[in-house]
Order: C-alpha cells, then sequence, then structure tokens
C-alpha cells in the first residue's frame, strides 16, 4: 500500500520504456518519482508522525475533547473502510460489484485517507499480488533474506522504505480498468484536492463548533495529523507486520499471517492469511471471533441494493483453502458477516 502525495499528471513515457510516447490516459502518479515528489512524500510521512508521538504528552497536559476525539474517530474510520472496502477489495480484487454512486463515493473516501492516488494505489496491490513475497513484489519484508538483521532491514522497507523507491508500478499494466473510467481518471488525478479536504474537515467542524481559533488548531491537531499518522501506520502494518507474523490457517503461497490485535484499527485487514489464500472473498475474518467492520458494511451494501454479485465465502471453498482439510471447521455462516 502507498502513501504517496503525487504532484504530478502522468503525461510522459513510462520509466524503463523510452520511445513509447506520452501515456494516452492521464492519472495522478506516475511510474517514476521526482525529487519533489519524493520531498512532499517525505513531509507527508514525517509531519503527521510527530504530532503522533506529540498525541500522549499533550493529551496529558492540554487534555483532549469530546469533539476532538469524535472527529478523529469518524474521519479515521472513513478513510480506512475507503480503503479497505473501496481501494482494496472493490477495485483491487473485485469483491462485489457496485452502483456507479456507491462506486465514486468509494473511491473518494478512499483518496481522503491520504495514501495515495487512486490507480496508482490499486497498481501497487495487484502487483504485489502477482508477485507476493517473492521476487517482484514491491514490498515484501523477505527481500533482503531471513535471518534477523535481514528482516529487520526488509520490516523497515516493507512498512515505508519501498515508497521512495524511485521506479514504481506500471499502471497501464496493472489497472487498465481503471484508466478507462473517466470518472475515477479525475479522482485519483485530483489526488491533491481530496488530500486538502481530508485535512480540512476537522479544523472545519471544530471552528465552527467552538468558534473559535483554537478550536480548529485542535481539531486539525487530533483529526487531520494524529488520524492520518496512525492511519498509515496501521496500513503499512499489513505490508510488514503481517507478512512477518501471525497465525495462518490457511494455504497461501507467500508468508501471509493474522494479527488479532490490528484487526480493529485496520477495519478487517489484519486477518490476512485469508485474504492471500482467496483475494477475491470480500470477508477477511471468517473464523468466530474475527471481527471484520468491513464486510459487515459491504453486507449492509448488498442489503440496501447498492453492492451485488459479492464474493461471499462458502463453507466449501473455505475447507478446500484450510491447511489442515481434514480440521473440524471453526468458520462462521456465512449468512453472518
Amino acid at each position: 500500500m502507498t502513501t504517496s502525495p503525487d504532484l504530478r499528471n502522468e503525461t510522459t513515457p513510462a520509466s524503463g520504456t523510452p520511445g513509447d510516447g506520452p501515456e494516452p490516459l492521464a492519472t495522478r502518479g506516475g511510474e517514476s518519482k521526482r525529487s519533489i515528489e519524493q520531498i512532499a512524500l517525505l513531509l507527508f510521512i514525517t509531519v503527521p508522525f510527530v504530532a503522533l508521538l506529540a498525541a500522549i504528552p499533550l493529551a496529558w497536559g492540554w487534555g483532549v475533547s469530546w469533539l476532538d476525539l469524535g472527529l478523529m474517530v469518524f474521519m479515521y474510520y472513513l478513510g480506512c473502510h475507503g480503503i479497505t472496502i473501496g481501494f482494496h477489495r472493490y477495485f483491487t480484487h473485485g469483491s462485489f460489484k457496485a452502483k456507479r454512486p456507491l462506486r465514486i463515493a468509494l473511491a473518494v473516501m478512499g483518496s481522503m485517507a491520504v495514501e495515495g492516488p487512486l490507480v496508482r494505489w490499486v497498481a501497487d496491490h495487484r502487483k504485489h499480488h502477482k508477485f507476493s513475497d517473492a521476487e517482484g513484489d514491491p514490498h515484501s519484508p523477505w527481500r533482503f533474506g531471513e535471518d534477523l538483521p535481514s528482516l529487520m532491514k526488509g520490516l523497515w522497507w516493507a512498512h515505508i522504505g519501498w515508497m521512495f523507491d524511485e521506479e514504481q508500478t506500471s499502471q497501464e499494466k496493472y489497472a487498465p480498468d481503471l484508466i478507462k473510467d473517466p470518472a475515477l481518471r479525475r479522482i485519483s488525478r485530483d489526488f491533491v484536492y481530496w488530500t486538502i479536504l481530508s485535512l480540512a474537515i476537522p479544523p472545519l467542524v471544530g471552528g465552527l463548533v467552538t468558534m473559535s481559533w483554537w478550536g480548529a488548531f485542535t481539531a486539525f491537531f487530533w483529526g487531520s495529523l494524529v488520524r492520518v499518522a496512525l492511519l498509515h501506520h496501521v496500513t503499512w502494518s499489513i505490508n510488514s507486520i503481517c507478512h512477518a507474523v501471525g497465525k495462518r490457517p490457511f494455504k497461501s503461497r507467500d508468508r501471509s499471517g493474522n494479527v488479532w490485535w490490528l484487526a480493529v484499527l485496520s477495519c478487517g485487514e489484519s486477518w490476512h492469511n485469508l485474504h492471500h489464500a482467496d483475494p477475491t472473498s470480500a470477508r477477511h475474518g471468517v473464523m468466530r471471533g474475527q471481527v471484520d467492520s468491513s464486510a459487515r458494511l459491504i453486507r449492509w451494501f448488498e442489503q440496501a441494493g447498492w453492492a451485488y454479485d459479492v464474493r461471499w465465502p462458502t463453507a466449501s471453498r473455505l475447507a478446500s483453502r484450510r491447511q489442515d482439510q481434514d480440521a473440524p471447521s471453526k468458520t462462521e455462516s456465512t449468512e453472518t458477516a
């Protein structure tokens, strides 16, 4: 998963393919990063992270209002579900089909998570699945080897380092369906504006509710900076932690594992082993007690008629993917997603 506030229209030849001419359809986020883009990325990583580090002592000294907490939680889960349901399960893997208003809403919600333009995000993730934990994977923690020093270096790479790699995934190769959609292409190209909106909503609401600049500032600190940093590191942990540790009840060709303590914050994404065993499944947490808020919302969208042809896991499909196929099933009914 990527977090790049890219500043270039993709109208130049793809890196490594000289002579191919300009790409025919513009999206935001090209296939190589210029120095200004890497500087912008560094700022978008470090500034929220500094705010996250300052959050505990500042909360102890100032306190934190219910308004600030409410804005932080609301904006966090708005963006988180935009990523998990929209960018990931819908746009990347086609876990369900969506009516056009929901399709557009998910694209905007995911963009407001400040994790990079839609088309680039999807292209990177599709490439990750093609080469998961093997050569060609953009962010495998096993990139440098399996001994402890190599793994520590790999975890850093998978968590943050890979985003500064100059060469990026070919969008035309890995996300041609999104590039062909004018509305999605426009949303991807306007990523900077969705980022501004995402960061502006908390201080605007905080300032209007309290009728003070201080209320706007604290809302910006908690609802914008701290929220973005927390969501970034939870998302990146799926790339790093969930490919290094965790239980693996299902067969996959990589090292994806289930990390229970990330489940609520990741909106169900940390049940990562089943996802890599069955990538198109709309539900990742399929065993008893595995909370998956993204699957619950998809179920509600389906019941409302906004989503259809949902790929819910079936008992037989799950049984075929278990490590021990003779073990008794501990999965929940697919009717209770």
